[in-house]
């Protein structure tokens, strides 16, 4: 049974609709984030990374100071009226719309208990260095700034219910720089809210599809709050997080790559004959190959793309060791470029699908010797992963698009 409760957004007033919302903080680099609350200085970013309203580079991102900015700023844009709460808790629908795809999800808070007893799956560990910051940025704030993306298996009536809900005038219709637009309703019919509630009751299982580390983070801060507040009913806010859930079928997952400085000391030849123990080769181009389906991995190095075929021998029914990008750690990554830990080793890089082949060429024109573009991990797969309470090799999704941070912001 997955708990979604409704819950009183502090939100965008209109006028700020367009101005405040910010992809996710962890997309930018320090010098990225800084640039671009110069350039929109309303924007979501500033208080989501507040070291970027100090002008001292050399200032600690990590500190007090940081983080009671960060809070400050949220509470002087809630009192200046950038920012309205509404005065009842809701549910609401976000629809993001990209190259002419949509994916709709309803937007409510989950239960850190479901998180703590497995009903709120995982398919990735994080690292606890990576939360911290998280963690003190939420509980500075007393509210969660970023929603957790997860992923249902779709149910018929939900579906429906969602289709005539955005048939109503939206609370937001903005469109981005980069093209993708976002409307918001909020649902306030009584069925509707009802409808959402047993659906998710009745489902056994939800998944993190995006924000491992936000999700770890604001768990842990709903166990902090438990241990200041030991009569606690379960019922504060702070036992909950927000997060939007979107149904698999309308999900895209993009390829995620990997780039490698080096052969690990092997010439061409060498290199290219451990590859075709596990890998049939097919004709080089000078034309990017993209692969096409499960199975098969491109591989540009010279000048050169090789289509690659993942033979039998390399092949496995584990949910883990069946998936493209487990074949290529253990098989090439790991047996031939030494690459133990791809999450540390400093030779490999990864590049979201999102940026195109032109992105790997650019890498192995730049120094890099080989790269190699991945077939899509599919929704299916993850599912599957997830499941059987097993982890998927570093980097094996890439979700676009994004969700903006700044819609919804969740107190406690």
């Amino acid at each position: 049974m997955a708990q979604i409760f409704p819950f009183k957004a502090v939100r965008p007033s209109k006028e700020y609709a367009d101005i405040i919302p910010a992809l996710p903080y962890d997309v930018y680099s320090r010098a990225e984030a800084k640039a671009e609350v110069a350039k929109h200085p309303h924007s979501f970013l500033a208080i989501d990374r507040p070291e970027t309203n100090f002008d001292d580079s050399n200032f600690d991102m990590y500190s007090d100071e940081a983080y009671e900015k960060a809070a400050s700023m949220l509470k002087a844009w809630k009192e200046e009226g950038s920012f309205v709460t509404d005065e009842e808790p809701h549910y609401y629908v976000y629809e993001l719309t990209m190259c002419g795809r949509s994916q709709t999800g309803i937007v409510g808070c989950a239960s850190i208990d479901d998180y703590l007893n497995g009903v709120i799956k995982k398919h990735e560990n994080t690292r606890r260095d990576k939360e911290e910051d998280r963690v003190r940025h939420v509980y500075t704030c007393s509210a969660q700034t970023g929603p957790i993306f997860l992923a249902y298996r779709g149910d018929a009536k939900l579906k429906l219910a969602i289709q005539e809900i955005k048939k109503e005038d939206s609370l937001y219709d903005v469109t981005g720089d980069d093209g993708i637009r976002h409307r918001v309703w909020i649902v306030t019919d009584e069925a509707d809210t009802e409808l959402i509630k047993k659906t998710f009751d009745n489902m056994d299982s939800i998944y993190i599809a995006d924000g491992h580390h936000r999700c770890a983070s604001a768990v842990r801060v709903g166990l902090m709050k438990r241990e200041e507040n030991p009569s606690y009913d379960g019922s504060e806010e702070f036992n909950r997080f927000m997060a939007v859930l979107f149904p698999d079928e309308e999900l895209s997952i993009l390829d995620y790559n990997r780039v490698v400085n080096d052969l690990n000391g092997l010439d061409q030849m060498v290199f290219m004959s451990e590859i075709a123990k596990h890998f049939s080769i097919g004709d080089p181009s000078y034309k990017a190959i993209k692969p096409s389906k499960k199975g098969e991995i491109s591989m540009y190095l010279k000048g050169l793309w090789y289509p690659l075929t993942i033979k039998d021998n390399a092949t496995s029914d584990d949910p883990v060791e069946g998936l493209d990008v487990a074949i290529l750690q253990k098989y090439v990554l790991d047996e031939i470029l030494d690459i133990k830990d791809p999450t540390t080793d400093k030779r490999i890089s990864f590049v979201g699908g999102i940026r195109g082949l032109a992105e790997l060429e650019k890498n192995v024109a730049a120094g890099a010797a080989v790269a190699f573009a991945m077939y899509p991990t599919s929704i299916d797969e993850l599912f599957r992963v997830a499941d059987a309470g097993l982890l998927m090799p570093p980097k094996s999704t890439w979700f676009e698009p994004k969700l903006k941070s700044g819609f919804f912001i969740h107190e406690f």
